[in-house]
């Protein structure tokens, strides 16, 4: 399949649903929602949301059934993002190609605008319909948990506590599994857990641990040698504060292995059926990505 093609559809989708919802339309001068918008509409790659459609997809669903947690992890992410850039966490000045949102707004209205995109996303989980209450309850913990203080939190408290001292890939993979895989894996069995789709929640499951630690691999390597402008960021940051990384811990040639290991480890867990091509095709673009 082309999935070229399918990104740019899938990214202008979700970009048209964002613009719609209603913090966009209420985006006063001044206002939270302004910076919540300025940080949603800068751009990116929108995998989280793409994962979610690509989920639903296997499933056998219509790649829009699942609308409000694909947006729902997106805020997440984006506030993710706009916290990890703070002076008290990696003090980054640029974010998808323009500067990031403390340098934009006042410091405590970019946190206050992270902090209001993390509640929205429970707001949008809370508007899903068209799924059993028991069903949103139980996404919309999965979510949380994913989000929280063992997931997403204790994956960047990990990192935090792991700068400038020596660590194993045990412990370098376990801070990814929880600081960058938690709502990878999120975005991809929730649709499972809505449509109550229970045989291929633990596919979905394991093709989201290794696609995250893929994807993660990736990243670390194109901190060092990736074009600034292509990815939109500042490169070399890991290095100058003394992150743990997998060019650093096993040399950038053994990374690149280990991320073709987790693409391999992916396509296996969700089979080689027509329903897995576009799951199997975004993995290939994780390891493959040059952004």
């Amino acid at each position: 399949m082309d999935i070229e093609r399918w990104l740019q559809e899938t990214r202008q989708t979700v970009e048209e649903w964002i613009q719609q919802d209603a913090l966009s339309r209420a985006a006063e001068p001044g206002a939270v929602e302004e910076a919540m918008r300025y940080s949603l509409l800068a751009g990116g790659k929108r995998l989280r949301p793409q994962l979610v459609m690509a989920s639903s997809l296997y499933l056998g669903l219509p790649a829009d059934t699942f609308r409000e947690a694909a947006l729902a992890v997106e805020y997440i992410h984006t506030y993710s993002l706009i916290h990890d850039d703070l002076p008290a966490m990696d003090n980054d000045d640029l974010r998808r190609g323009q500067p990031t949102a403390h340098k934009m707004f006042p410091e405590a209205m970019a946190i206050l605008s992270g902090d209001a995109l993390l509640t929205e996303a429970f707001v949008k989980m809370g508007h899903f319909q068209a799924a059993r209450a028991e069903d949103v309850l139980q996404a919309t913990t999965y979510l949380a948990e994913a989000a929280g203080r063992q997931g997403l939190i204790r994956g960047q408290v990990m990192d935090l506590a792991a700068e400038r001292q020596p660590v194993d890939l045990t412990d370098l993979q376990d801070i990814h599994r929880h600081k960058t895989g938690a709502l990878f894996r999120a975005a991809l069995v929730i649709p499972a857990i809505l449509s109550r789709n229970w045989d291929e929640q633990e596919s979905l499951l394991q093709f989201g641990e290794h696609f995250g630690l893929a994807f993660q691999i990736v990243d670390d390597i194109l901190n060092v040698v990736g074009d600034p402008e292509a990815l939109g960021k500042n490169v070399g940051t890991d290095s100058q504060l003394g992150k743990a990384t997998y060019p650093r811990l096993v040399g950038i040639d053994q990374a690149r292995r280990l991320a073709d290991d987790h693409r391999i480890r992916a396509k296996i867990a969700i089979g080689s059926g027509p329903q897995s091509d576009i799951l199997r095709s975004l993995v290939d673009f994780a390891v493959d990505r040059q952004w």
